[in-house]
């Protein structure tokens, strides 16, 4: 039995002309009929090549692994106690979920102040993510939980001015940084910046530190915490050839003859914008935090996708010697803005797995008597039940969750939600609650008393925001039991 949808899914729009009959190993029709116009992976791959490698629609999608793999969060239970409790007083007055209190701090000073144990990390340069950051970035500060601008931004940013190969001027990232410090209240929170290579030779970081007040930067291990990626689609051949003279891998080669003729033709209407994988070393690794903390960062983190076990025990061990404030670990099944298809299937450690052998290491290193690192993890994460599950696995030293699909996912429905309403076409099932913002949006009520004359300025899509009713959060106590 396959574990994996093979040759036929959503995510790259293709099928089987006979659903009902399919070989689990090769995913083709029990029978292949000569004259089909090949609707499976197979046959479009006949006629579209390697765009059939990256999920579609392009733009408007994130992507996840269709997997079954074989052991996931869902495979353990909550087991609860009738007597005591942790973290707060073993009283029946007081011991109920309202009182739960679900902040944490993070870092090696603990400076790092979060509502809840949960964060956003690196959301790039997809269009996806652009056309749904000020949903992202108003709900994340508005509940006092990080978000993290990922990679490429200036790189992809149009307007960005690059001087002597470095970002000087980049509108679109200082835009991101600001419409979250301005929602940003009491100091909860963070706002993160990225980098990858790209990122690093344009000198991105530096500029965020020293000209847009940016804190707190992190190193990434892979593109898209993994060994590969294509993350973007490029549909003019000026934008191409833009990003080409930036430094990036773009494919086809939008400067050859050959390729634009082709181009115009209407053969292919899309390139491919690549970012190089680091190469890490010890010294080179230690050498790059150090300049990141002369260039002012007051916090530095790493983040490392689901590779192979010594390389998941390199980044504990680095961020042990380099003292780090977070470490985030990304298991495989979780989502990815545009990388390749089958990769989000095939690739990487899933998520118990990786966790486990996260939770041995830090042992290792508490035992040695050496620096632990706080850790973020995650990798598919989605529902209250997988952010306990999650940290339990690895307590005491797993304290926050990361997940982006999630809140992108409601960022989306709640800009869709919000356009229908203003055009006075609220969907049947939606209309059942109302057909105004107060009736359908369950939090707005409480977000115009606490907002009062900034409500107006708040986007639909940035309701999810759910630090404004934490009784209805569940989630572990500060205490955990392993």
């Amino acid at each position: 039995m396959s574990l994996t949808k093979v040759n036929a899914t959503a995510a790259t729009l293709t099928k089987n002309r006979t659903e009902g009959s399919i070989s689990s190993i090769s995913g083709m029709c029990v029978t292949c009929v000569d004259g089909c116009i090949g609707m499976c992976e197979i046959g479009k791959s006949a006629y579209r090549g390697t765009e059939v490698i990256y999920p579609q629609p392009f733009g408007i999608i994130t992507a996840a692994s269709e997997k079954d793999y074989p052991i996931d969060l869902s495979h353990f239970n909550i087991l609860g106690t009738a007597v005591g409790a942790h973290g707060i007083e073993a009283d029946s007055n007081v011991a109920i979920f309202p009182n739960v209190d679900l902040e944490v701090r993070i870092g090696k000073k603990k400076d790092i102040k979060l509502r809840l144990p949960f964060i956003i990390p690196g959301l790039g340069s997809t269009a996806v993510a652009k056309s749904n950051w000020d949903g992202l970035a108003i709900g994340a500060a508005m509940s006092g939980i990080p978000l993290t601008i990922g990679e490429n931004v200036c790189g992809m940013d149009p307007q960005s001015t690059i001087e002597d190969g470095k970002v000087v001027d980049s509108p679109e990232l200082a835009s991101r940084i600001k419409m979250y410090r301005d929602w940003q209240t009491d100091g909860y929170g963070d706002i993160i910046l990225q980098a990858n290579v790209e990122d690093t030779v344009l000198g991105v970081q530096e500029y965020g530190l020293e000209k847009l007040g940016v804190e707190t930067v992190e190193l990434k291990w892979g593109q898209g915490a993994k060994n590969i990626g294509g993350e973007v689609k490029l549909n003019s051949l000026e934008r191409a050839k833009l990003l080409k003279s930036r430094g990036y891998v773009v494919l086809p080669d939008p400067t050859d003859p050959d390729v634009v003729d082709a181009y115009n033709a209407g053969s292919f209407h899309e390139f491919e914008r690549h970012s190089r994988v680091g190469m890490v070393t010890e010294e080179g690794f230690m050498k790059r935090v150090e300049e990141l903390r002369n260039a002012g960062a007051k916090h530095v983190f790493l983040k490392t996708g689901a590779y192979r076990p010594a390389d998941l025990a390199r980044a504990v061990k680095y961020a042990s010697k380099a003292e780090l404030d977070l470490l985030t670990v990304d298991g495989a099944g979780g989502g990815t803005g545009m990388s390749p298809w089958r990769m989000m299937n095939e690739w990487g450690i899933p998520q118990v797995e990786i966790y486990s052998l996260l939770y041995r290491y830090i042992k290792k290193l508490e035992d040695r008597g050496e620096f632990v690192p706080d850790v973020a993890v995650a990798g598919g994460l989605t529902m209250e039940d997988h952010i306990y599950k999650a940290l339990a696995l690895g307590a005491p030293y797993f304290k926050i969750a990361g997940m982006a699909r999630g809140p992108l996912a409601a960022a989306m429905v709640g800009k869709t939600i919000g356009r229908k309403i203003n055009e006075g076409k609220v969907p049947v099932y939606i209309s059942r609650f109302g057909n105004k913002v107060d009736e359908i949006f369950i939090t707005a009520p409480q977000l115009k008393k606490t907002y009062k004359g900034r409500f107006g300025d708040i986007p639909p899509r940035s309701y999810w925001s759910i630090y404004i009713f934490p009784e209805a959060c569940t989630g572990p106590a500060p205490a955990y039991d392993r």
